[in-house]
């Protein structure tokens, strides 16, 4: 605990937040964002305010993704961001559609983390998107697509089968494999595992929910399964990394 009091005092002394905002300033294709709990914007980056077709950084300042976003794009950003401040737990990767300033059409890779207070409660959502600026990449994007990615990061829980994923996104499954390679630089199946292995990594540092639970939470038919698969990516056994996270 002594570690993360420094850490925590650290951050108290720091007079300009806006440091971070600074680091990303610079890099043109990374979208940075930090937005209370209503919404409303508090810090942008100038990608993100040449995304909007704004002129500075004030113009978004207090206002809302619904004044700053066409409708449909507002209105997933939304149900995002509800979903994080219910659950607590970050948007990893999610496969997002952009509209540029110049009314043109593109895809991100957004995600999104909570910003609690000292008393752990969700006060904001810091976010950060990664354009897929890369037309070999992008160009292997349509919404088809993206409902599927979508899919295994609402139903990572389930047993999802590439046959019925590729289908959703209207590909065969060589096709949906070498859109997710392309698009994700792994395998669908490696996709899965990572978004339950994102989610049971949240679990074991944000509850106490026991192991078992949380292995039939994240898509794990059983416990061993869990900690076998586990252990094989992080190096560490859910328990082992839990007791590490709590120190």
């Amino acid at each position: 605990m002594a570690h993360a009091d420094d850490i925590a005092a650290f951050f108290a002394t720091v007079a300009n937040p806006g440091y971070i905002e600074a680091l990303f300033d610079p890099i043109p294709d990374l979208v940075f964002a930090l937005k209370r709990r209503d919404g409303k914007y508090l810090a942008v980056n100038e990608a993100w305010v040449k995304r909007c077709g704004l002129k500075h950084k004030s113009e978004a300042l207090g206002r809302t993704a619904r004044d700053l976003f066409p409708a449909h794009m507002a209105a997933r950003y939304e149900a995002q961001d509800e979903k994080l401040l219910r659950t607590g737990m970050p948007i990893v990767d999610s496969l997002d559609l952009i509209r540029y300033a110049n009314g043109s059409a593109g895809w991100c890779l957004s995600n999104k983390v909570a910003l609690k207070d000292g008393k752990g409660k969700i006060i904001g959502i810091a976010t950060l998107s990664k354009d897929l600026v890369d037309p070999s990449r992008a160009g292997l994007i349509d919404e088809a697509f993206a409902a599927a990615v979508d899919f295994i990061q609402a139903h990572y829980d389930e047993s999802l089968r590439v046959e019925t994923l590729a289908k959703m996104a209207k590909l065969s499954v060589p096709q949906f494999e070498r859109r997710m390679k392309r698009v994700f630089h792994i395998s669908s199946a490696q996709f899965i595992t990572k978004t339950r292995i994102d989610a049971a990594l949240q679990a074991l540092m944000e509850t106490e929910t026991p192991l078992g639970q949380i292995a039939v939470n994240c898509g794990w038919y059983d416990h061993a399964a869990f900690s076998r698969q586990f252990k094989q990516v992080t190096g560490l056994t859910p328990s082992e990394f839990r007791s590490l996270s709590a120190r």
